[in-house]
């Protein structure tokens, strides 16, 4: 039994930890050992894109603290997994920057391409549409494999957007600088997948999910956000 480490996010830990949860059950069901410490915290990435080095270096030097094991990392975010890998070359020891390189993964990419597992006997009734969020899809390069996971879900339609690949505005503290601009940008967005006709708009990014459904909320639409991992899940 391969023996891995979770890292649950910021957003996920504090706002969506069922979908923590449905990560673990995906992660055991596909044969893995998961072990949580339940020590760590941030990865430091919303501090590094502030520009606020001297304190995202000390969450990366923390990082490497709490998960010490050459072993795998996986985390459903590709935007923290893709900042892990990409940024933190240069804040920690070069030894322990490959070491985390090497090891941490979004959990789509590690069900997909590390276990070769797709098929969870998932059940999901609803026409969705899948939402590639920048970090993952330009940072992280994450895109057939979510696709290749929802395809696999039985009852389940998946209808591609208009301009799928354009930014729902989040962008991390961009919302709150350039709200205007952000706000524009989300509706764009959901104009897009409300033209599918689609309930859900799925994605593996809870941090783009918050944004996306806080717009919905505010407009009162007719069509909901979800995290992959919770339709993965969603019989386990």
């Amino acid at each position: 039994m391969m023996v891995v480490d979770l890292f649950v996010p910021c957003f996920i830990d504090q706002l969506f930890p069922d979908t923590a949860w449905s990560t673990i059950k995906l992660l055991e069901k596909a044969g893995c050992e998961v072990n949580y410490n339940p020590k760590q915290t941030c990865c430091g990435q919303p501090l590094f894109n502030s520009g606020d080095i001297k304190h995202s270096t000390h969450l990366a030097q923390k990082f490497i603290k709490d998960f010490p094991h050459n072993r795998p990392i996986i985390t459903p975010s590709a935007s923290c997994a893709a900042y892990i890998r990409t940024h933190y070359a240069s804040m920690v020891d070069k030894e322990q920057a490959v070491r985390l390189q090497n090891n941490t993964f979004e959990l789509c990419d590690f069900l997909v391409n590390r276990l070769d597992t797709t098929n969870f006997n998932s059940v999901f009734a609803h026409k969705v549409t899948y939402h590639d969020a920048c970090s993952a899809l330009r940072e992280y390069g994450l895109k057939n494999e979510p696709r290749q996971l929802l395809s696999e879900v039985k009852d389940l339609d998946l209808v591609e957007m208009p301009q799928r690949t354009d930014c729902c505005g989040f962008g991390g503290t961009f919302m709150v600088k350039y709200a205007p601009i952000s706000t524009a940008m989300t509706e764009q967005k959901v104009e897009n997948a409300l033209s599918t006709g689609a309930s859900y708009i799925v994605s593996t990014e809870a941090s783009c999910l918050l944004n996306i459904q806080s717009y919905i909320n505010a407009k009162k639409l007719p069509i909901k956000t979800i995290h992959i991992a919770d339709i993965l899940a969603s019989q386990l």
